[in-house]
């Protein structure tokens, strides 16, 4: 009997209701369901305050073509904690069981070669379910613990493509995490950004070449007083956010308390958030469904770029993303066709990070664009603080 498959495809996260592989009559169903033993995570709707970086990791959830996310700001804001609680929440993937690199068992785009050709051949495959991965990659890491790496002696001995999976193998179709990215090798982010805009890691030794999908969403964090990145590797980010530790006293009690409560009682505490978590997952599922659904006006395309010529932005990156984040942001928030709203809540996310800086220029990037913006839709921005 031929494979029966049935699908609903939510982007570069595939989070199917049903992948039934059935052969002799017979179903295979791997899917397994979450150990209870699992390390408690604190809930992303409990994290106070950090809208800008909640609302730039949520879009490149929604669509990880968007680039990945740069988040820059002062130590202690909740950074690492944001980015956990994220990858906690997003609903389990369907993976084959046997794949070092989470393939998907029905997405070509999301599958090794080698579980493609065992589809082609008809092969029985395996199917389970996983927790979205958030990989940390650690500063010291080397190329081959980051790439992976291939046996040569094995190679050669036994004539088998030996390969040892790295960090990009085990980030297909999960979350990639840098901290401190700013004091990353230079070679090291380029690697990094390459696989995350092209999908796939290549890994070329003594003649011998192996590729693994590589397919995730890139969030790099740091500290701007320990230094910046490059503008040609900034620049490659889909957007960039900035923090700020939160001045307010109430608010600063408020976080404190939770964070005490989760430490004292995580259990309770998510359980406390379990509907909450679960209408914000929903949402998110829905959204990704509902993305290609969604239209932007040719009108408001072409004001995109006129804001992006305006402030001398080098390349087209900055028009493409903002389409996508301005896309993703209406998918989520149920809507089908873009407004000049959406666009103004993400243009600051995505050009601020791309602008030619001025040493003798105090004016904050993200109000240039907020300024340039109003004048070429014709409203008016907000004065600078």
């Amino acid at each position: 009997m031929k494979n029966a498959v049935k699908v609903r495809n939510v982007g570069n996260f595939v989070t199917s209701t049903a992948s039934a592989l059935v052969q002799n009559a017979s179903t295979v169903t791997g899917a397994a369901s979450a150990p209870k033993t699992r390390r408690a995570v604190f809930p992303f709707t409990a994290i106070v305050g950090q809208e800008e970086m909640k609302l730039a990791l949520l879009l490149n959830v929604i669509d990880p073509k968007i680039g990945g996310v740069m988040i820059m700001g002062d130590r202690g804001t909740g950074k690492s904690t944001t980015i956990r609680a994220l990858a906690d929440l997003l609903p389990e993937i369907e993976v084959v069981a046997d794949d070092p690199f989470s393939s998907s068992p029905i997405d070509a785009e999301l599958m090794s070669d080698e579980i493609r050709q065992r589809l082609e051949a008809d092969e029985q495959i395996p199917v389970a379910k996983r927790k979205v991965q958030m990989v940390d990659l650690p500063l010291g890491a080397t190329e081959d613990r980051v790439c992976g790496t291939i046996d040569i002696e094995k190679a050669l001995s036994e004539g088998v493509k030996a390969f040892e999976p790295g960090l990009l193998a085990k980030a297909n179709r999960g979350i990639l995490y840098v901290d401190e990215v700013n004091l990353l090798d230079d070679h090291l982010v380029d690697v990094l950004l390459d696989s995350a805009a092209s999908g796939w890691n290549t890994v070329e030794r003594e003649g011998i070449s192996i590729r693994h999908p590589a397919r995730f969403v890139l969030v790099g964090s740091g500290n701007p007083e320990e230094g910046e990145l490059r503008p040609q590797l900034l620049d490659r980010f889909g957007m960039h956010a900035e923090i700020r530790t939160v001045k307010t006293p109430e608010l600063r009690v408020q976080i404190v308390e939770q964070r005490t409560e989760f430490d004292q009682e995580p259990q309770d505490f998510l359980t406390k958030y379990q509907d909450q978590q679960g209408a914000l997952q929903e949402k998110i599922v829905e959204a990704q469904e509902r993305l290609k659904s969604v239209n932007i006006d040719h009108d408001l395309r072409v004001k995109i770029s006129q804001v992006c010529a305006e402030l001398d932005v080098d390349g087209l990156r900055g028009d493409i993303v903002i389409n996508r984040a301005a896309r993703a942001l209406t998918a989520f928030e149920g809507r089908t066709e873009v407004t000049v709203d959406d666009i103004r809540r993400v243009a600051v996310l995505c050009l601020r990070h791309r602008l030619r800086k001025d040493p003798l220029e105090s004016i904050d990037s993200g109000y240039k664009v907020e300024k340039v913006f109003g004048e070429v839709f014709g409203i008016a921005t907000e004065d600078a603080a």
